[in-house]
């Protein structure tokens, strides 16, 4: 319990900081599903490690 009373802008400060990180989840959300679709497409391939050295 807080001995004063908290100012408003710190209430809309709060629900802006929610609003800004359910946005950082969505997109978050939105690239992991896009890079699981691409590597579960029977066309994806993993380069052989030759290749991927440079070799």
């Amino acid at each position: 319990m807080s001995l004063t009373k908290q100012h408003e802008l710190h209430e809309r400060r709060k629900t802006r900081n929610i609003g800004l990180g359910l946005t950082l989840a969505a997109f978050v959300a939105i690239v992991l599903g896009l890079t699981v679709v691409k590597i579960s497409s029977p066309s994806f391939q993993m380069q052989p490690e030759a290749a991927a050295n440079g070799n």
